[in-house]
């Protein structure tokens, strides 16, 4: 199969926090995360459809990635992972 990304994946444990209003927060963990977006893995939690615009904030344990939120896209879901991909 041939490789269509355009960007390079980082493998990370970093927390997901990922906001709308229909939803309220859901709180995932990036698997890996790239240039164009990332991979979530959420538990416990409704997985937003796609096409579904959510505001992100990446999070260390020491503190956040990000200060403020960044606008994601559902690009695709899979059982309990989502694609995201960063709104430009």
């Amino acid at each position: 199969m041939e490789e269509r990304r355009k960007y390079e994946r980082t493998p990370t444990g970093v927390r997901v926090e990922m906001r709308h209003p229909a939803f309220g927060v859901i709180v995932g963990f990036a698997k890996d995360i790239s240039d164009g977006g990332a991979q979530v893995s959420i538990e416990n939690h409704p997985i937003p459809p796609t096409g579904t615009i959510v505001d992100v904030n990446f999070k260390k344990m020491i503190g956040p990635v990000n200060a403020e939120p960044v606008s994601m896209r559902v690009m695709h879901t899979r059982r309990n992972t989502i694609g995201l991909m960063f709104i430009k």
